[in-house]
């Protein structure tokens, strides 16, 4: 009973949200079959939380508890988009209402103005554009793999290591794949770049170690002349679950670590490795989750992971979380070169234009995806290999990064 109180008052909300954005589709479109159908879809979704929160219906399969939440959700912001629009027509009904009072002196009966049919016609196919790019997203994107090639320059970089590969890959989320030929697809892209070495930058699963297993093996191709480094993300220590005891979260995390080890992937826990290359010590520093954002655990530990690190002509640091780079790295940490994260996934919805970024995720980090430079020092931010909560991308697609290590210009 507890539950359902809780519960009556989201309800209720998503109730007025269906009531006043029916304002604006049947001003715009006259047909009943479409008021219908508006209709049974919204008495759809009632009827399925109800299942859940009065019922505890759960969904046996991961997937499909994936696909109704983003349907869920894109039906929800159309209609809020919708509801939206009926608000501002109101507010302008309004006014044109009091103007035609006060013009009149107030005489006589002044009727509240109509709702404007090709305001609600405007806003319904401006709120059907997000729509419609959501499902293109969903039925096109997930494992449409871009290759991105980054110029990396770096200050007083030898001759040695101009040309210098590394391909980086980030949040893969083995928890949400449905399918794994495009997998196999992605791992022969990142093989064809000939990396002297490979980035792997946290987030391998949703919650649970065991999500990775059937994907092991795949992953386990990648190879490079250097091998592959890795780092933890936040969803890789199983924070998200409510386990029974500790000891069962303890023995999660260690299937963490032998999923690492199994694909042969050099997993650095706040420690760092050195390779040479053409007689050249590079530093790979990597360090557990550390955001500058209370919402998450702080595991990290970059002085510890750089302890004890020998001269090198070049130190790369791979962090999860992009927030890492302003509050710490460029503060304390100089001696870093270039830090590559993910995280953000660029909310997997944006506008990616060469001339203008934008993703509702800019809200909440200032550096979301792409390249920054602070001073001598640079930070990627990968947009990320796999997907989350939503199964699809818009506009920001998935990304295997390879970098190409030049002098400054």
């Amino acid at each position: 009973m507890a539950t359902l109180i809780r519960w009556i008052l989201p309800v209720l909300l998503l109730a007025g949200i269906d009531w006043y954005a029916f304002q604006t589709l049947q001003t715009a479109v006259s047909a009943y079959w479409v008021h219908q159908l508006f209709w049974a879809i919204a008495v759809a979704v009632y009827l399925s939380a109800i299942a859940v929160i009065v019922f505890g219906f759960r969904f046996k399969s991961n997937t499909a508890r994936m696909y109704a939440t983003a349907v869920f959700f894109i039906q929800f912001v159309f209609k809020l988009l919708l509801s939206l629009a009926a608000l501002a027509d109101d507010v302008m009904r309004l006014l044109r209402t009091l103007a035609m009072a006060l013009s009149s002196g107030f005489t006589g009966n002044v009727e509240l103005v109509e709702r404007s049919a090709l305001f609600c016609t405007i806003s319904l196919i401006l709120a059907s554009v997000p729509m419609l790019a959501m499902i293109y997203g969903m039925l096109r994107n997930p494992y449409r793999y871009k290759v991105e090639t980054v110029h990396l320059p770096i200050e007083n970089l030898p001759n040695e290591l101009v040309g210098f590969t590394i391909v980086q890959i980030s949040d893969i989320h083995t928890g949400s794949f449905t399918q794994t030929k495009p997998l196999y697809r992605a791992v022969e892209l990142i093989n064809q770049q000939q990396p002297d070495v490979v980035f792997f930058t946290g987030d391998l699963v949703n919650n649970h170690a065991f999500e990775a297993k059937p994907y092991l093996p795949i992953f386990a191709k990648i190879t490079a002349q250097h091998g592959v480094f890795s780092v933890l993300g936040n969803h890789d220590y199983g924070d998200y679950v409510q386990w029974r005891n500790q000891q069962d979260y303890r023995q999660n995390f260690e299937n963490m670590l032998q999923n690492h080890r199994q694909m042969g992937w050099h997993l650095l826990l706040n420690q760092h490795a050195v390779i040479r290359h053409n007689q050249h010590a590079i530093g790979i520093i990597g360090v557990e989750n550390w955001s500058a954002s209370p919402r998450f655990k702080k595991y990290g530990n970059l002085q510890t992971a750089c302890q004890n690190l020998p001269q090198t002509t070049l130190n790369l640091l791979l962090s999860h979380d992009p927030s890492h780079w302003q509050a710490e790295v460029t503060q304390a940490f100089t001696h870093i070169n270039a830090t590559f994260s993910g995280h953000t996934h660029a909310f997997q919805f944006g506008i990616n234009l060469p001339f203008f970024k934008w993703s509702p995720v800019r809200l909440m980090y200032k550096e979301w995806v792409g390249l920054y430079q602070q001073g001598k020092q640079y930070l990627y931010v990968n947009p990320g290999f796999g997907f989350v909560a939503y199964p699809g991308r818009v506009g920001f697609l998935p990304e295997i990064t390879v970098f190409k290590l030049g002098k400054k210009r």
